[in-house]
């Protein structure tokens, strides 16, 4: 499972990313959504490089070259896209930087494997085709590694068939984070919720 989650404040997002890190979470997907998101997502790697020594933050959202080489410099473990674009695969491969763009059909995952993607974003994972466009993916393509993002929820009922289609894991935004327990600071109630979504994922994948 890989939370996926920004905000502004460079101390509530040191709350999250605590909290997933007690939850048992150890990739962590910060998006590039607002201005100075870089800035946060700098002090963010520092934090967790010297807190949390297990956790692989990575870079969400990311469109194009430029905007890659930046995260790399920063520090990002991984880069994560919407799109598939050929430019992000030549950065992120040059420096061996795990690359994973979103894809809607074959012929893109296809395109993406070509490029380099070792694991290959379906997004919106929901609105694509949900669990049956992964069966059905995985029917000509079975060695595909497929993350579904957008639609995923932590509850048995939604994740127990994306992991029967196949999926390698799951990216979780809104659904994990909600909106009160954010605004309140309520680490220790998302490290509960957490907790809870990570041992559903063992349950339904084993």
């Amino acid at each position: 499972m890989v939370p996926v989650f920004y905000h502004a404040d460079i101390e509530t997002c040191k709350g999250v990313l605590r909290a997933c890190y007690e939850g048992g979470v150890r990739v962590f997907e910060f998006t590039n959504r607002g201005d100075f998101a870089h800035e946060v997502f700098g002090e963010l790697n520092k934090f967790a490089r010297n807190e949390l020594p297990e956790m692989m933050l990575g870079i969400g959202s990311v469109v194009d070259a430029a905007t890659t080489a930046l995260y790399l410099q920063l520090g990002a473990d991984f880069v994560v896209s919407p799109i598939l674009n050929p430019e992000m695969a030549l950065v992120c491969n040059r420096r061996k930087v795990l690359w994973s763009p979103g894809c809607g059909t074959l012929t893109e995952i296809s395109r993406a494997h070509e490029l380099g993607a070792e694991i290959v974003k379906i997004f919106p994972g929901a609105q694509v085709g949900g669990p049956g466009f992964v069966e059905a993916i995985k029917g000509p393509c079975p060695w595909a590694s497929i993350m579904p993002t957008g639609g995923v929820s932590p509850t048995e009922e939604n994740l127990r068939p994306w992991f029967k289609a196949g999926v390698t894991c799951v990216g979780m935004g809104s659904k994990l984070f909600p909106k009160d327990i954010i605004a309140h600071k309520d680490f220790a109630a998302l490290t509960d919720i957490v907790r809870a979504a990570v041992e559903t994922v063992r349950k339904v994948r084993y």
